[in-house]
Parts: C-alpha cells; structure tokens; sequence
C-alpha cells in the first residue's frame, strides 16, 4: 500500500529537521535560523488563535523560539523537534493566558458590546468567538489538530495526555462545536487527513 503524498513529504522534513537540529546542538547557531523560517508561520498561527491577539502572538512567537535555542541541547529525538517545539508553545502560551484572564474577559465582553452596535463581525471575529468558548485544552487540542493535521499520538505529546483522552476530548469538542453550528454558528475546518 502507497503512502499519502504528504506523509512522505513530511517524513523527508522532520529528517532534514533533525539534521538542522544536530548542526545547531554542535554549535552551528546560523543553522537556526532554518528552523525559524520553517516554523514561524505555524508557530505564529497557533499562538494567534490561543492569544486572540497579532501583536502577542508575534510577540509570543518570538519568545518561543529564544526559549528553544536555549534549550535546544536539551532535545532528544524520542519526539519529533515539531512536537517538541509545539509544547514550549503551549506552555508558553498557558502562562500568558493564565496571567490575563480576568483582562481577556474582559475584552471578549467589549468587543461583543461593539460588534452588536456596529455591523457583524468578519470571520476572522467569528472564529475567535467560537474559540472563546472552548476551554485553553481544548483551543490547543483543536488548533493542532485542524491547523497542524497533528494525529492524536502526536497532539499527545505536545499537550501531555495520552492519544485515547486527547480522542475523547476531541470527540467532545466536535459535539460542543456541533451544538454551536445547529445555533447557527460557524464551524471550523476539519483536518486534510481522518488519520489518528
């Protein structure tokens, strides 16, 4: 039986990957910089739909990839250097969540007061809404496996559960989302592949 395309492809990557990774752990910092440019967009996307914010999230991803240069020496190939990165994201992510909660209410709660007052919002807005309503698990559980194509074992890894709870959440997730399209909400994409 033949591969899909893109399972080849990506294994090629996470080979090159490793080999850029090994070139950086032995002292060749120039390296680096391809690991940013093939991750930053990702990386950028995935803190943007956690945070809510383009100026966080690139503020956010630029501290995700010092805090993995910094620690780079630390990784070993037991996961791949994606799943490795993901997880200094999300913890990194967590943090500034946990340290604006009450703010960010806060400014859901405003920016529902204006979108009622003016026209309706974009779908950009209507996806943030539909996020607002998941819990921060959930967002990242949803975003890796609908922007990442990340199959359960590998969204395990980054979330630090194992692959049957994360399904389980994610089969509550698709009902909780399903409750909101029948209200008339938007639903968002589902991943290119039903592997996991």
């Amino acid at each position: 039986m033949k591969e899909p395309a893109h399972t080849g492809r990506r294994a090629r990557e996470d080979g090159e990957l490793a080999l850029i990774v090994e070139q950086v752990q032995q002292g060749h910092v120039q390296a680096y910089s391809t690991i940013i440019e093939h991750f930053q967009r990702p990386i950028y996307l995935y803190c943007y739909y956690l945070l809510g914010s383009r100026e966080e999230a690139e503020d956010a991803a630029q501290d995700i990839f010092l805090k993995a240069m910094e620690h780079i020496g630390g990784f070993r190939q037991t996961v791949s250097f994606s799943a490795w990165l993901y997880r200094i994201a999300r913890n990194h992510c967590t943090d500034l969540l946990k340290k604006r909660s009450k703010g960010f209410r806060l400014f859901a709660m405003y920016r529902q007061q204006a979108e009622t007052a003016g026209s309706g919002p974009a779908l950009t807005d209507k996806v943030h809404e539909l996020l607002a309503l998941l819990t921060a698990e959930e967002r990242q559980i949803l975003l890796l496996r609908a922007l990442e194509d990340y199959n359960f074992e590998q969204i395990a890894v980054v979330v630090g559960m194992n692959p049957a709870r994360v399904r389980k959440k994610y089969e509550r997730l698709r009902d909780k989302l399903g409750r909101q399209k029948r209200k008339g909400e938007i639903r968002l994409g589902e991943p290119h592949s039903d592997r996991g």
